[in-house]
């Protein structure tokens, strides 16, 4: 691919009003995949006004129709699968099964939020006064700006995008810096199915982008995904020119593991976790919280299973884990390693950029025992493949542990005894809690997000997936052909009606 990668803006394909353009490469190989227009100002300008002169007419477009299209998109990205992962693997660098989940997500998003083009459930309900209805009903906001991060080129963004969509709004998109070619290549199947001119539009760029659709005035709802440091900069801006904001952050994700726990599960699921899109997962497992009994023989096995990890790219057959995204994310890894072993922590396995596997960003899946829950390693998102255990005496202990942090999306435990799991279930402060899995796998059918420094408390997929994307509209109406005033003449008209006057 040597095409220039270009924006998409009410209707057409266009250049950036600068003419400057950056690259997009392969973290694995480290060549050039593509140029890419850089977006300033004027192009997010021009993306808003494309959106704003689209909305009065989208908006009146049956919901179900819109819905519609949202079945067609999911048949045209089921076609290109293959196509989309292989571009996403090659931009991002996690292996080519895994970016197949990340299509497949959007996918079943797309058919979930096609489905409430037929539902975007109101309710009635009674109301105090005689000869008067009462309802709410969910109306859409206008403009939606979304920005999002590389880890998850497709679904992430299709978590935003399409209950925005099937509510009525019209749509900015400003993706990472590192995945432009995927980004392009998704929204090319929104052309495909039938969206109109204007509905859905890209922008493509630096963080200067993103300030500026954030600043704009036009744009309703800004919702964002990234790091807590960048996340929180958007909301003090957005926030003090009153809109609508959605922050999904960082986090700092847990595993207990219990003395009664399946061993094998266990280790199978830490693995998976902890290494997994190469630990670059806002739900990845970073913390493993291990009651003492279990501890040698856990200690053993995951040893013994990272050992079996194949770091290479992600396109090549085998190969288990990818590279880190760029060379930042590659020193800020390497960074941590040093700060682990000045904390006292103890280097178990790992610990270093893996040089075998290629010349692109490839670290050693990691794992670092005698780790304390004050260490800067068991406190801070480190966003790679590095695992860090803390031994615990107990279950409380280990709730303990898990909620002493500055974030809270997900967590999970391992164990054989249900009261355990009730108990973990209830004290467990994430957003998101499994049982005998896992810190990653959610699905869209549920409310995705987190507590404390994850997020703002909105959520996104599940029906709460709209509530960030509409407002709600209460309707009155009123046919007893009399002024009735709830509150002040409740008890005289029903004392006049019951009287029969």
């Amino acid at each position: 691919m040597t095409d220039l990668v270009k924006n998409y803006i009410g209707g057409r394909w266009v250049e950036g009003r600068s003419g400057q353009t950056f690259e997009t490469s392969n973290p694995a190989t480290l060549e050039v995949i593509a140029p890419v227009v850089r977006s300033g100002t004027q192009d997010v300008a021009d993306a808003v006004a494309a959106a704003k002169s689209a909305y009065s007419a989208w908006r009146l477009t049956p919901a179900p129709r819109r819905g519609e299209l949202l079945f067609k998109l999911a048949l045209i990205l089921t076609e290109r699968k293959d196509d989309l992962a292989r571009l996403m693997t090659q931009e991002m660098g996690k292996t080519v099964a895994e970016t197949r989940g990340d299509v497949q997500e959007a996918i079943d998003m797309a058919y979930y939020m096609g489905g409430e083009g037929r539902r975007l459930k109101g309710y009635t309900a009674p109301v105090e006064m005689p000869n008067k209805f009462g309802m709410a009903l969910r109306d859409s906001v206008g403009i939606v700006g979304l920005i999002t991060p590389w880890n998850f080129p497709v679904a992430v963004p299709s978590w935003k995008m399409l209950p925005a969509l099937v509510a009525g709004n019209t749509v900015v998109w400003k993706p990472s810096e590192d995945t432009p070619a995927s980004s392009a290549m998704f929204v090319q199947a929104f052309i495909d199915a039938g969206f109109p001119a204007g509905v859905v539009n890209l922008v493509l760029g630096y963080g200067d982008a993103g300030a500026a659709l954030t600043e704009h005035p036009d744009v309703r709802i800004l919702s964002f995904t990234g790091s807590t440091t960048t996340g929180l900069a958007v909301y003090s801006k957005a926030a003090a020119l009153g809109k609508k904001v959605t922050l999904e952050m960082g986090g700092k994700n847990a595993i207990i593991v219990l003395d009664d726990a399946n061993l094998d599960l266990a280790v199978d699921a830490i693995t998976w976790s902890a290494y997994g899109t190469t630990g670059q997962r806002c739900t990845a497992c970073s913390r493993l919280i291990v009651q003492s009994g279990i501890r040698p023989k856990l200690t053993e096995a995951l040893l013994a299973k990272a050992k079996t990890l194949v770091v290479g790219d992600g396109l090549k057959e085998g190969v288990t884990v990818g590279p880190l995204v760029n060379q930042k994310a590659l020193d800020k890894v390497s960074a941590y390693m040093d700060v682990a072993r000045q904390d006292g922590a103890d280097l178990l396995i790992g610990g270093g950029r893996d040089t075998q596997a290629g010349p692109g960003y490839f670290f050693q899946p990691t794992l670092f025992g005698g780790v304390t829950p004050a260490m800067r390693i068991a406190r801070e998102e480190i966003f790679g493949p590095v695992l860090s255990m803390i031994e615990v005496g107990s279950l409380e202990e280990a709730v303990q542990v898990n909620n002493d942090s500055a974030y809270g999306l997900s967590s999970s435990i391992f164990t054989e005894n249900v009261n355990k799991a009730f108990q973990a279930i209830r004290d467990l402060t994430t957003g998101i809690v499994y049982i005998n899995h896992g810190t990653t796998g959610a699905e869209i059918q549920f409310p995705f997000g987190g507590t404390r420094g994850t997020g703002n408390g909105m959520r996104e997929a599940g029906q709460a997936g709209l509530d960030s994307f509409t407002e709600w509209k209460s309707v009155y109406v009123d046919f007893s052909g009399r002024l009735q005033r709830a509150q002040i003449d409740t008890d005289a008209v029903l004392s006049g009606d019951l009287n029969g006057s």
